[in-house]
């Protein structure tokens, strides 16, 4: 007979071991289950461990402008990337190694490691990882996804034959790539490519389009090449790769090919930084009948229910946020409305997020061009961070800021700051939206100087209708 449990976790990401610790708490006999390592995509390979890098690579970029501010630095600036590594692997250690000894401490919570694979609606077997030996058969009430997303591969003439890199496990090199060759042209490539030619890596981006940042406008992901450009980072648009072959017989080095599109890249190592799968293919959600769409996404309504009684999906396996906040926000939004008595909606979720290249791209709501898609009429503004006096005594001054506004109600559409300090200054507009509050609030606030966010009401004065 299965284990009973009042409610099963599958996955300790940022969504579903919070979630355990509260349904626990709230007396429910719980389990949880985890293939891998504890904490999921941002503690092991996200998150944490690219900002550990970033915030490496930008003490390495300062140092270098040292004598733009006075200060000397003797014999010049190099990284070590082993020490790099190290620094990030003790940041996940502590941080992976809290999550687990939370939930084994955690009463009325059962951690289980190994695979789980649906054998009905409401039943489970756990098998060692990579094995089908069953460690144990588990069945609960109610069931919750949260099993992330990972790196998707192209599938090019040659992969077979060469060695190359995902966002985990670039994270693990000790010796700086001469010359990384990155595919993708979005969050994750961008935020590699500045980080490696800041450590001393030559580093050339492939896009398969006309520019980066294809999601954003065009103002902005023109700005942040500009930057890229200027430190280093070299660019191949409108090229995406045929097949690729070793350089050398024992795999180092990558030759890429991009069919009639031009002359073949080489370099010494190779990242693809092409979007992320959902890790549902080996769940059994079929035994469960649960649905899936075509990317492997699981739909859920505004609760997070899929359509199947019981059975919740959060987290990026939902397709309805792919970032940390959005998948802790799925866990308050299913805590709140199962014990809480709240009425809360993904539906009602105000996605934002930020970039983090050096300075960070930052955005909330819609963009320029998704309101000009929209046909609506709206107020907007811009400001250029050469006139924050914050951004100018710190010597970065690149970037702008945009906002859009409804005219009759309002209300802010949308923000986004690139620039210095970015990615914490436009949480003034989050609040404000998710408020409800009408644009005014914010511009008639004291905010403290000298901020980067002291300019926000300045630039709400500057509104105009959009032409």
């Amino acid at each position: 007979m299965p284990q009973h449990f009042d409610a099963i976790v599958i996955g300790t990401g940022q969504g579903g071991s919070p979630l355990a610790v509260r349904l626990a708490e709230q007396g429910r006999k719980t389990a949880v289950i985890e293939r891998d390592k504890f904490g999921g995509t941002c503690v092991n390979v996200g998150c944490t461990p690219t900002k550990a890098y970033v915030a490496s690579a930008r003490t390495a970029h300062v140092a270098r402008r040292a004598l733009d501010y006075g200060v000397h630095v003797a014999g010049g600036v190099s990284v070590d990337l082993a020490k790099v590594k190290a620094r990030k692997d003790q940041i996940i250690g502590q941080s992976r190694d809290g999550v687990e000894k939370w939930l084994r401490n955690t009463d009325n919570v059962t951690v289980f490691n190994g695979h789980a694979r649906f054998t009905g609606a409401h039943t489970l077997s756990v098998t060692e990882p990579d094995s089908a030996n069953v460690l144990a058969e588990l069945q609960a009430d109610d069931i919750f996804i949260n099993t992330g997303t990972r790196a998707v591969i192209p599938q090019l003439e040659g992969i077979e034959r060469i060695r190359y890199h995902t966002n985990s496990t670039l994270l693990e090199l000790t010796d700086l790539p001469a010359h990384l060759a990155i595919v993708g042209g979005s969050y994750i490539a961008l935020e590699f490519a500045q980080v490696f030619r800041r450590f001393g890596s030559r580093v050339t981006v492939i896009v398969r389009g006309e520019r980066v940042l294809a999601r954003e406008d065009e103002d902005f992901a023109r700005n942040v090449q500009t930057v890229l450009a200027r430190e280093g980072v070299e660019f191949r648009f409108g090229g995406e790769p045929s097949r690729v072959e070793p350089l050398q017989h024992d795999g180092d080095g990558v030759r890429i090919f991009f069919g009639s599109e031009g002359a073949p890249l080489d370099a010494s190592h190779l990242l693809f930084a092409t979007g992320r799968s959902p890790n549902t293919d080996d769940l059994g959600l079929d035994a469960a009948g649960i649905e899936v769409e075509r990317h492997g996404t699981i739909p859920v309504d505004g609760q997070l229910r899929t359509n199947v009684p019981g059975v919740w999906a959060i987290g990026d396996v939902n397709g309805r946020g792919a970032f940390t906040h959005t998948s802790y926000d799925d866990f308050q939004i299913v805590a709140t409305n199962l014990f809480d008595g709240g009425k809360r909606s993904v539906d009602d979720r105000i996605i934002a997020y930020a970039v983090f290249v050096d300075p960070p791209l930052a955005r909330v709501g819609l963009s320029e061009q998704d309101v000009r898609k929209s046909g609506r009429d709206a107020l907007i503004a811009t400001m250029p961070m050469t006139r924050v006096g914050r951004a100018r005594e710190k010597g970065e001054t690149d970037g702008f800021m945009k906002v859009l506004v409804d005219p009759s109600s309002k209300q802010i559409l949308g923000a986004t700051i690139y620039g210095v300090d970015g990615d914490e200054a436009i949480h003034t507009f989050v609040d404000i939206m998710t408020a409800r509050a009408p644009y005014t609030t914010l511009q008639y606030a004291m905010h403290i100087h000298p901020t980067i966010s002291e300019l926000v009401p300045t630039l709400l004065a500057g509104l105009a209708p959009m032409q």
